[in-house]
């Protein structure tokens, strides 16, 4: 696999895929969301309206091409970016990233998408199951008022105004339905460098890990 590969995982709301968008723009390498490939299975799945409980209601994605590009999201052609941040996208991605098949299905295109060029792909397993091999792998953490906190702002940012109280308990729920799925947990992958974003900003987190990717690809002559 040509190229430097840099696999940062971590729970909703740690920053991941802010983060990674910025480090991938300051490099000029390519940017892969895999949260995003996710959203945009559950957004065609409600919009298909199949029972999303039903793990062989997803054969749609035999003929269906999920891609990440140039910091969007597409279905076959259509760009989705703002369409997977919908609340009933949001409620039921963990449900539909759960099953074996889609997550089969996602992870074959992520390898393939990671395969050639310098690559910065975000997700929940990309150090453990996707990308196993990565040149530098980093386990983005914080508190849960502090993640919750940036959803809030999110949310805000968006127009609504939701609860802080609510938006702690959706946090608390994510990590515990996305840490004891069956399939492809989050977990920290064993060779990962913990990085607590908690007391810090986005650019220092973001300055920090390019320092850790210079040192590494220096360090192997990369």
């Amino acid at each position: 696999m040509p190229g430097y590969k840099l696999a940062i995982d971590g729970p909703a709301g740690s920053g991941k895929s802010t983060i990674s968008a910025l480090i991938a723009k300051k490099l000029g390498w390519t940017h892969i969301d895999t949260g995003a490939m996710y959203r945009a299975v559950t957004l065609k799945a409600i919009e298909l309206a199949i029972d999303l409980g039903d793990e062989k209601s997803y054969q749609f994605l035999e003929t269906t091409y999920i891609h990440y590009d140039q910091n969007k999201i597409y279905i076959d052609d259509r760009d989705v970016t703002e369409a997977i941040r919908d609340d009933r996208v949001t409620q039921n991605v963990s449900l539909v990233s759960s099953f074996p098949y889609v997550r089969k299905k996602m992870v074959e295109l992520q390898k393939n998408a990671a395969k050639n060029g310098n690559i910065v792909m975000d997700g929940r397993d990309i150090g453990t199951v996707v990308l196993p091999k990565a040149d530098l792998k980093i386990f983005l953490t914080a508190n849960v008022e502090e993640r919750a906190k940036r959803r809030f702002k999110e949310h805000v940012k968006k127009g609504s105004n939701p609860k802080i109280d609510q938006v702690i308990e959706d946090i608390v729920l994510r990590d515990q339905k996305d840490s004891t799925r069956k399939e492809s947990p989050l977990r920290q992958a064993e060779d990962a460098i913990i990085l607590d974003t908690t007391h810090l900003t986005i650019d220092e987190v973001v300055e920090k890990i390019i320092e850790l990717t210079d040192k590494r690809r220096n360090s192997h002559g990369v």
